[in-house]
């Protein structure tokens, strides 16, 4: 049990638990539907297995997580309890905060395999053509060896892939990372990014003009940037701060 701040406060007593690293982004995964280990590992990619599997026995152990065995096959899944889902709106509400008041991004934040798991669960997927269509991304100034990545969509699924998935792209998407970063999260305009040929689109014209229809933004990007920063007066520059 980690060492805790010795007080009956309430606000103390959730903190002890909640306020270790990586525990609210693996309830966050958790809430978003994540059940599986290896489901929620690839949303939070940087965590190592062992300190995962450490924090989920954590959770259980606090009532907020249900470890159950899967109905068909080997293995577990993991619900979130009664407690553990009204952490939902906290969450939420915490994560508006750090769209408006975080710190601005550094370099080594811009880790591509959370964006490729925040993108997969982000495409409008009633809006892509019938059948399989395979996205590709290929960023330049990424802080890790990782700097390419797979979307593929099939009948209103999608799977992120990290490693090329053996099928033909249909659309390749190419820009510098921290600036689609900051249209992903709403600081720049998209389409203007496009346009302007920052961010370039290789494939089918009707594909490359169709593709900001397909990938809706981070569900945070209609938040305005409050801290004053580069990134709120990007926003300001853009003409998206009040977006």
């Amino acid at each position: 049990m980690p060492k805790g701040f010795g007080q009956y406060c309430p606000l103390a007593l959730a903190a002890e638990l909640l306020c270790e690293r990586w525990t609210l982004l693996i309830v966050s995964r958790l809430v978003d539907g994540c059940r599986r280990f290896n489901e929620i590992h690839r949303g939070v990619p940087k965590i190592s297995a062992t300190l995962l599997s450490q924090r989920l026995a954590a959770l259980e152990r606090a009532g907020l997580v249900e470890r159950r065995p899967l109905r068909e096959g080997r293995g577990h899944e993991y619900l979130l309890t009664e407690a553990g889902r009204e952490l939902d709106p906290i969450i939420m509400q915490l994560a508006v905060w750090g769209q408006k008041w975080g710190r601005d991004m550094v370099s080594e934040d811009l880790d591509p395999a959370f964006l490729a798991w925040s993108m997969h669960t982000r495409l409008a997927t009633e809006a892509m053509p019938a059948g399989r269509t395979v996205i590709g991304f290929e960023f330049a100034g990424s802080p890790v060896a990782l700097n390419r990545f797979w979307l593929v969509h099939e009948g209103g699924r999608v799977d992120m892939c990290l490693k090329h998935p053996g099928f033909d792209e249909d659309l390749r998407v190419l820009a510098e990372i921290r600036r689609f970063v900051e249209a992903w999260r709403g600081f720049r305009d998209l389409r203007a990014e496009i346009r302007a040929g920052r961010i370039r689109l290789e494939g089918p014209e009707a594909h490359c003009r169709a593709f900001p229809d397909w990938l809706r933004l981070s569900a945070l990007a209609a938040f305005p940037r409050e801290r004053a920063g580069a990134e709120r007066a990007l926003a300001a520059e853009e003409g998206v701060a009040a977006e």
